[in-house]
């Protein structure tokens, strides 16, 4: 077993028994510093000082002979579930026995999905960490972790579609496709979350707090009946037979880091938040990548993004992400064998148009929750039904292929 993956099953037992008591005191600190700009001064060293603490046990070296006040310490972003911050050793100190000089710390501000979630989450960061997939991890505590910062910039919707850009996309992702993680290897993931949503959608939703164009919206969403419509699907996507892997689940232009340096031997490009990663069905992960070409997050205004359905891969720009995979795949695959039947571009294609359904489907009903629980200005119910209106086109095209067997027996 690798070092790190020993170091994190160690830490498993504290963490779940200490988390829940920390979580409550790390969200009323951070929420203040974030959310109220002129917060009291003392609640900002209070958050400081208890940075400076973590880095200075878990990261030692020249951590240990500074002062709180000496650290550099500036938050980075916040929102429902992180919130961010870089820590830095002051110019008079560098590193002394390897330790960072700079790392980013992660608090999770509110835990949706359990206390398992976040520490499966930790394994799985340390593993891609350690294959050099993902930022490196220097400590895991209750209420969050340290991670490697990299002084880098998001890559851009336009960047993905570069024939060059995107041939590396598909190299990083077949090799985070051929890992073999600790974890459940069942694809419940995508179809769990469907369902959890509906349920959501179905019984939660409030409306008397929106606005008339909101409302429109989320009475014109919620009038769909998902649930039929989901047992229609799911049984479509495993007709696909497309092979279970390890999958990124969101891999958007927003998660993907361009560092500012990098060695000629790498990639050039980084992955991060791993916060939906689990075994799921390939073709999603990459289907959902090629939806991302579609959906462009950089509006400053209201909604806070652009959606450009003409934007989506033609078949060849889909051939050369699919080539690049292909061949990764092949060379990093050491126990997962997939037979050269479904291994091929025709099937990878197939599946794809197929899975392009579940991008769509499982957004639009994230779009909903989150209308209901974000605090994040964004315009959820626009995104949840440019998402739907996708899906009902995509459906439309795909039903017309008679290559696919597209018939469904509810069960």
């Amino acid at each position: 077993m690798p070092l790190c993956l020993s170091r994190a099953f160690m830490v498993f037992d504290k963490v779940i028994h200490q988390i829940y008591q920390t979580q409550s005191v790390v969200r009323n600190t951070v929420s203040m510093v974030f959310t109220n700009s002129s917060a009291p001064t003392y609640q900002v060293k209070k958050m400081r000082d208890q940075a400076y603490r973590i880095c200075r046990d878990y990261l030692s070296g020249s951590w240990k002979s500074i002062s709180s006040s000496d650290m550099v310490f500036r938050s980075i972003s916040g929102g429902m579930s992180n919130f961010l911050y870089y820590c830095s050793l002051p110019e008079t100190h560098t590193p002394l026995v390897g330790e960072p000089h700079q790392v980013l710390m992660r608090m999770y501000g509110q835990i949706h999905e359990g206390v398992e979630a976040k520490v499966t989450e930790s394994v799985i960061f340390m593993m891609l960490s350690e294959r050099k997939l993902g930022p490196k991890l220097y400590g895991i505590f209750p209420g969050g972790r340290l991670e490697e910062y990299i002084p880098a910039r998001a890559m851009t919707c336009d960047e993905l579609k570069a024939p060059e850009i995107s041939a590396t996309i598909a190299r990083k992702l077949a090799k985070v496709h051929t890992l073999n993680v600790p974890i459940n290897k069942e694809p419940k993931w995508l179809f769990d979350k469907m369902q959890n949503w509906i349920n959501f959608a179905k019984n939660e939703i409030r409306l008397e707090n929106l606005n008339d164009e909101q409302k429109k919206f989320a009475v014109n969403l919620l009038s769909h009946d998902f649930e039929k419509e989901f047992v229609w699907l799911r049984n479509i996507l495993i007709k696909a037979k497309s092979p279970v892997l390890f999958c990124h689940n969101d891999l958007q232009e927003g998660n993907i880091l361009v560092p500012e340096k990098s060695s000629v031997s790498e990639d050039k490009i980084v992955f991060i938040d791993f916060e939906y990663c689990s075994y799921n069905f390939r073709a999603f992960d990459i289907a959902n990548h090629f939806c991302e070409w579609c959906f462009d997050y950089s509006n400053s205004e209201y909604p806070h993004f652009f959606a450009k359905d003409e934007e989506f891969p033609t078949v060849n720009q889909q051939l050369n992400f699919i080539r690049s995979y292909l061949r990764n795949f092949e060379s990093s695959c050491s126990d997962t064998e997939i037979s050269d039947e479904i291994n091929n571009e025709e099937h990878v294609l197939q599946e794809v148009l197929v899975f392009t359904l579940a991008s769509h489907f499982l957004w639009t009903l994230w779009s909903i929750v989150n209308a209901q629980n974000s605090q994040i200005q964004f315009g959820y119910w626009e995104y949840g039904k440019a998402r739907w209106d996708a899906y009902i086109q995509h459906k439309s095209t795909i039903l017309k292929q008679e290559n696919l067997d597209l018939t469904s027996e509810e069960r």
